[in-house]
């Protein structure tokens, strides 16, 4: 299939170089003025799928027909972003959303309609270290999705073609509950760590930290619970265990840099939603009043 990256980050270069380094057509949709900026080829640094460079070619705007539109821009981002996708311009493609957070699912239904947008989700660390250049840090680089009817077809092609270029990609029957797993571990993780101001190790380290974490844990799974999903803290935190004790969230390092954090897109679900349903989120509060004062 014929693939196009907006928001080519981290997540977005690597998708973009494992599936152009496989031989799949890959263009990379740049902001308005950073199209010389970028190279036409994408260099990957990666343990996992070790160091390659790979062709792709770079717009600001839809210039051409593609089967596949991934959307990897951070959530701060988003609206801005979509301006180089306009509705009437997309075609037959389908968008492939790998936001964090839930809410902006819904944005792009009202913006694309249900049938174009096939929801997605990706568990991995993974930097920008300069235009075209893409560091992948952790061992794993797994990707869902949660197909319609209408979208099955393609998901299973997209799966098959991740497979081959050595991702893991999963089709899930279940949207609420992909979108929400990953959630209920990314919220815990990512407010912890940047609240604290240190790696995963040091929130588990700290008596203080730890409790937060996994109230915060608790949390989120209570209210991904009454929003419909399948979700509980045990497996989230076996899987916080499981992590070494270097890892860092993309939000802890977004504030060390300056740069914006995503805490509407991850922590607001938990807060505004655990509102609705009447489900205590105060140490999910601690953690976003804390990271507000860091700012």
């Amino acid at each position: 299939m014929r693939y196009a990256v907006l928001g080519a980050g981290g997540v977005g270069g690597l998708v973009g170089g494992a599936l152009a380094k496989a031989g799949h057509p890959m263009t990379l949709l740049v902001r308005p003025g950073r199209r010389d900026h970028y190279p036409e080829r994408l260099s990957v640094q990666s343990e996992a799928l070790g160091g390659f460079e790979a062709p792709v070619r770079v717009a600001e705007r839809l210039e051409e027909a593609f089967d596949i539109v991934w959307i990897t821009v951070k959530a701060t981002a988003l609206e801005a972003a979509l301006e180089a996708i306009p509705p009437d311009e997309l075609g037959s493609a389908i968008v492939v959303p790998l936001l964090n957070g839930v809410d902006h699912i819904g944005e792009l239904r009202d913006r694309y309609g249900p049938e174009r947008v096939l929801p997605g989700a990706i568990r991995v660390e993974a930097e920008q270290t300069g235009p075209g250049r893409v560091r992948h840090l952790s061992s794993f680089a797994d990707v869902q999705v949660a197909p319609m009817p209408a979208t099955r077809a393609r998901a299973e092609i997209l799966c098959e073609e991740l497979r081959g270029a050595g991702l893991t990609c999963e089709a899930r029957d279940d949207e609420v509950t992909m979108l929400w797993s990953k959630l209920c571990f990314l919220a815990p993780f990512a407010l912890s760590t940047t609240a604290s101001g240190g790696p995963l190790g040091v929130v588990r380290s700290d008596a203080q930290w730890y409790a937060l974490l996994g109230a915060c844990v608790s949390e989120a799974c209570a209210v991904g619970i009454a929003e419909g999903a399948e979700v509980a803290p045990e497996p989230v935190i076996a899987a916080l265990e499981g992590l070494p004790e270097g890892f860092r969230s993309s939000m802890q390092k977004d504030v060390a840099a300056g740069r914006p954090p995503e805490l509407d897109a991850i922590a607001g679900p938990i807060l505004r939603r655990g509102t609705e349903h009447g489900i205590d989120v105060s140490a999910t509060r601690v953690l976003v009043d804390r990271i507000l004062t860091l700012e």
